[in-house]
């Protein structure tokens, strides 16, 4: 079987004995599957002996496997298509070239926001023809988002009665298409 191959190791591994431990090699690999793509290296190595992390550490034997992306890039990824989406804030053209050149997403440029959704929940990007553009992780409720769309940042205070963040979705927990 070729070394690295998914295939090849599930077929290779098995479930965890019953009752007797948290996890077969399948679950190992599951686990490493969602680091790698995390943007972590991994170190794998013998577990039954003392101390394992520590012969590591001291330069022990061990498989190194290299992550193919950073955790920006990987966050990005997971952003883009790992959650399930809460809502989506339709933004206009102005906000959208923005949005394209590397900006956050303000709220004068959403002009419509639906769904319901929390703080930090996912929310689908719009562009004015309904097109997705992209995704993110809101800094307001949906409600709050309603009340300062299309409204100036140094409004937010007063339209809201706390100060919030400047951007309805800042550009680093945004992923567009």
């Amino acid at each position: 079987c070729l070394v690295g191959s998914e295939m090849c190791i599930r077929d290779r591994a098995g479930a965890a004995p019953e009752g007797y431990s948290s996890g077969g090699m399948i679950t190992k690999v599951q686990a490493a599957k969602i680091a790698l793509g995390a943007g972590c290296h991994l170190a794998l190595t013998e577990g039954h002996s003392l101390n394992p992390v520590r012969r590591l550490l001291e330069g022990g034997r061990c498989t190194w496997f290299a992550a193919s992306a950073n955790p920006r890039t990987a966050r990005k990824r997971w952003i883009a298509g790992s959650l399930k989406s809460a809502g989506e804030l339709v933004v206009d053209k102005g906000a959208e070239n923005a949005l394209a050149k590397g900006s956050s997403l303000l709220p004068a440029g959403v002009v419509k926001v639906t769904g319901r959704f929390d703080r930090g929940d996912l929310v689908t990007l719009r562009g004015a023809d309904g097109t997705e553009i992209g995704r993110g992780l809101v800094a307001y409720s949906d409600e709050d988002a309603r009340h300062i769309a299309g409204h100036k940042t140094g409004e937010i205070e007063e339209i809201l009665g706390y100060r919030g963040r400047d951007e309805i979705i800042h550009r680093d927990d945004l992923a567009l298409d």
